[in-house]
């Protein structure tokens, strides 16, 4: 450990630096699953048993908003409670600015990263030799989708993390690591994060199974006791802040997997992963991984079937999404090194080719595009600064959760966004308000706004809007105050700017 404190320290200080340059968003869930959350908690409700012990420990602000997946009991709180903490200590230590807020869960997130990072390279030392381990090493540093994920603070991100530290102490065949009690209990810390986190570790823990003499013993003395125990501490975190007794990693499953109800999000064909996913995130690693793919050990072919195996299954699935397959990259990186190591003549040429062709897109994903949907939260915080805060009502008029929420702005501002749960009743004419709002604004705002002293001060939208409800921007008083820039490339109802109107 101490011939890595130097290692750890320079990696520290890169991914510090890769947290301050990635300034744009990717998901929603980055803020709507974690911060929003950790804001919100835990719900103003004293009449539960529980909750009183929890408003004591963690009453970091009453205000927030908490979307349908809580109420239905689909995510679970172990997760936001990092954060709320994170926010609870800063208010204890009266630092808890909104920058403050925003930036120190993506530091605290860029530090874990970086333990992730050298955690590779010393499993990779200990599997293979110091020249393979700084192959995969720079492999890593250099893939433009873990510097525009690992500083996230997505539950996809924490489930990556921990993957990385469960795999160090993995018993990998012919080798002296292994830790089945430590390896196991990061799993099932990552399964009550992420219950996806389960995919990928099926092939893993059922090779373990088979290479291991002591099979009865590992099944009763170690899956089961941890399972046990990272299952009971969940329900007691979700017992404490849902005021009930919820199993929210069979509701995920139930939800995203049984009934499918993910596709109300999008679909996608079958073959997305293979031909836009995979591709995708590796970029101009993709060449390096089929050459290490072919050249490594049969004993690390547990590793490629783990990337195969988890890319089927979620081919399964109708919704997909890049985010969905962070969890394999790590495997991924650890081919590219093996095959930069072994490339001798060529290594420095393509090194190099590595290091050129990931910066532009890490630095243009990181730091352009989608970044408006940030920038314009600096916008609503110095409504909290005036005297004018009682009276603002801010409407965001854009696909829904598209901007961060309470998390990004920390006062009690009147704010108000186009909702877009999905049905749970079965009924076959559901539209949700965004979807209704989209098929008509104009007809929509002069229904909903019919009273001028229910008009919000001020509104906020995408460019792509603006023609269509002019007329009613005239008609009631309101003048254009910011314009910020979001992307090159806007799509549908996501247009290239985002304009702010206020009331004159």
């Amino acid at each position: 450990a101490g011939g890595l404190a130097p290692l750890l320290a320079l990696t520290v200080a890169l991914r510090t630096l890769n947290c301050f340059l990635v300034q744009t968003s990717f998901v929603p869930d980055e803020y709507w699953q974690s911060l929003e959350v950790a804001h919100r908690m835990p719900d103003n409700n004293t009449a539960r048993i529980g909750t009183f012990v929890s408003w004591c420990i963690l009453n970091v602000n009453n205000y927030g908003y908490l979307t349908w997946e809580w109420a239905n009991g689909l995510r679970g709180y172990s997760y936001p409670l990092i954060f709320a903490s994170i926010y609870k200590a800063l208010q204890l230590l009266a630092k808890d600015d909104v920058q403050l807020l925003i930036w120190v869960p993506r530091l605290a997130q860029a530090v874990l990263a970086a333990f992730a990072d050298v955690t590779l390279y010393s499993l990779v030392q200990h599997l293979e030799n110091a020249e393979t381990a700084k192959c995969v090493y720079f492999c890593q540093l250099c893939s433009w989708f873990t510097w525009y994920s690992c500083t996230r603070t997505l539950t996809n991100t924490m489930e990556t993390l921990l993957t990385v530290f469960a795999l160090s102490y993995y018993p990998i065949k012919d080798s002296k690591i292994g830790s089945s009690c430590k390896y196991l209990a990061l799993v099932a810390l990552a399964i009550v994060i992420r219950p996806t986190a389960v995919i990928p570790w099926i092939p893993l823990v059922f090779s373990h199974f088979l290479q291991e003499q002591r099979k009865v013993d590992l099944i009763l003395h170690k899956c089961i006791p941890i399972g046990l125990v990272t299952v009971g501490t969940s329900l007691i975190i979700d017992r404490v802040f849902f005021g009930e007794w919820v199993l929210v990693q069979l509701n995920f499953l139930k939800f995203n997997v049984l009934q499918n109800l993910g596709t109300f999000y999008g679909s996608h064909p079958w073959h997305w992963y293979f031909t836009q996913g995979l591709p995708v995130i590796l970029g101009t690693h993709l060449p390096f991984f089929v050459h290490g793919c072919v050249l490594a050990p049969k004993r690390y072919r547990i590793f490629l079937i783990t990337v195969i195996w988890t890319v089927l299954v979620y081919s399964m699935l109708s919704h997909k999404e890049f985010r969905f397959i962070y969890p394999v990259l790590p495997f991924c990186i650890f081919f590219c090194g093996y095959s930069l190591k072994h490339l001798k003549a060529w290594k420095k040429s393509a090194a190099s080719f590595l290091l050129l062709s990931n910066l532009l897109p890490a630095l243009y994903t990181g730091l352009i595009h989608q970044r408006g949907s940030l920038d314009v939260m600096s916008h609503i915080q110095q409504l909290c600064n005036n005297s004018y805060q009682s009276q603002a009502f801010v409407f965001i008029m854009m696909p829904c959760h598209s901007t961060p929420f309470y998390s990004h702005v920390h006062c009690p501002l009147k704010m108000r966004f186009l909702q877009c749960p999905p049905d749970l009743t079965g009924n076959e004419n559901y539209i949700d308000e965004a979807d209704v709002f989209y098929s008509n604004p104009l007809d929509w705002l002069n229904k909903e706004f019919y009273n001028d002293t229910l008009l919000p001060s001020h509104l906020m939208f995408f460019s792509v809007l603006e023609q269509e409800i002019s007329s009613f921007l005239a008609l009631r008083g309101y003048e254009k105050t910011a314009t910020v820039f979001h992307t090159h490339v806007p799509q549908g109802r996501v247009g290239s700017h985002i304009y702010i109107y206020r009331k004159k």
